[in-house]
């Protein structure tokens, strides 16, 4: 069924560090460079982050992106959390993903995260 915590994994797979947080590559990539952010302390999801991690969270992304940018060349991103079960979050230990985005990796792009809901992307 699948980890339970991001804790199951290695430091080896580790690609960046933050006071708060740890960046490894997503196992199941939607493109190159799909990069998740994770707590270094288990928080079931954005809402129980404290305050310093808040804050902290912003470097993070700004350090996954980075790192994205060493080795792809994206177009735009997609910053995406999945809070609680019915939104499709299956590990329940913080993480945010960024996801790098290209020209042309889908036919009308319009609306992004919108389309997490069938037809609700289009407006």
């Amino acid at each position: 069924m699948g980890i339970k915590t991001f804790f199951e994994i290695g430091k080896d797979r580790y690609i960046g560090l933050t006071r708060y947080f740890f960046l490894i590559r997503d196992g199941f990539p939607v493109s190159p460079g799909h990069t998740l952010i994770i707590s270094k302390s288990l928080r079931k999801d954005y809402f129980e982050l404290t305050v310093d991690e808040k804050a902290d969270l912003d470097n993070a992304i700004m350090l996954a992106k980075s790192l994205i940018e060493k080795e792809f060349t994206p177009d735009g991103y997609n910053i995406g959390m999945n809070c609680g079960e019915t939104a499709g979050q299956t590990v329940f230990h913080f993480h945010c993903h960024l996801i790098p985005r290209f020209a042309g990796d889908m036919e009308n792009p319009r609306g992004g995260v919108r389309h997490v809901i069938p037809s609700k992307g289009a407006y």
